[in-house]
């Protein structure tokens, strides 16, 4: 981990480089910055670090002064004397507020609270890029095999006008208003067709949006969809569904 401190006291910044090594031999300080001037340049010339100590009172003025020169987005752990600038500390990017003289118990709970923080926007960055990916690579179904009697057909989705269940049994129903029985399960036609083109409307139905022809408000803050083929009850858009469903209608 790469830390910049910013303190204009020679000792307390060789003491928390001393504390810091303690806690973790891999912490490495890669600046030390004694005024609010040095460390605007430095930040201005893309200085990179994982984390900043920042003294609040500093040679050339209050530390603060520096988030009006230059828009800083790395944790800073500050350190200070003074108790009093604790509010406007946090109004920062504050993972901490040290009073000083720091003591290794209180530097290890804030470094502590760094990597906690840290490894959160790591794992939730790396789950968004992941589902991003598997959503632009995934192979959703573009058409489905169907049996009526003897005979075999594939139906393309784009010729499906939605799927419902009944009585236990799921049914692919054609824009023609055939209906065959299919294996799957809604919630598995869920995780097979495309979400820009198929919703779950309701416990019963997932339709596909080409299958729309008029949406209007209902009673209990549901909506209820025009649309060929689906009784009276299966037009309903649950009231859970309402949100997802009006941000789909509008993807």
């Amino acid at each position: 981990m790469k830390v910049v401190i910013i303190e204009d006291e020679k000792l307390s910044a060789d003491h928390l480089t001393i504390l810091l090594n303690k806690i973790d031999t891999s912490i490495v300080v890669i600046e030390c910055f004694d005024s609010i001037k040095s460390s605007v340049t430095a930040f201005k010339e893309v200085l990179n670090c994982d984390l900043i100590f920042m003294d609040i009172h500093l040679a050339d003025g209050n530390s603060f002064e520096i988030f009006n020169q230059i828009q800083l987005e790395i944790p800073i752990i500050f350190t200070t004397a003074f108790d009093n600038y604790a509010i406007q500390a946090f109004k920062q990017n504050s993972i901490d507020y040290l009073l000083k003289p720091i003591s290794l118990q209180d530097l290890q709970f804030a470094l502590d609270k760094f990597q906690k923080h840290h490894q959160f926007d790591n794992k939730d960055l790396i789950s968004s890029i992941a589902t991003a990916y598997q959503q632009m690579n995934k192979e959703y179904k573009t058409r489905f095999l169907v049996k009526l009697g003897q005979t075999i057909d594939t139906i393309p989705v784009e010729e499906i006008h939605h799927f419902e269940t009944k009585e236990s049994l799921s049914f692919l129903v054609t824009n023609k208003g055939n209906h065959y029985l299919i294996d799957y399960t809604l919630d598995h036609l869920e995780t097979m067709l495309h979400p820009k083109n198929f919703f779950r409307t309701n416990r019963k139905i997932i339709l596909n949006i080409n299958s729309i022809e008029k949406v209007s408000t209902y009673f209990n803050s549901r909506l209820s969809i025009a649309t060929k083929f689906l009784d009276s009850d299966a037009k309903i858009v649950s009231r859970d569904r309402v949100q997802d469903f009006k941000k789909w209608l509008d993807n």
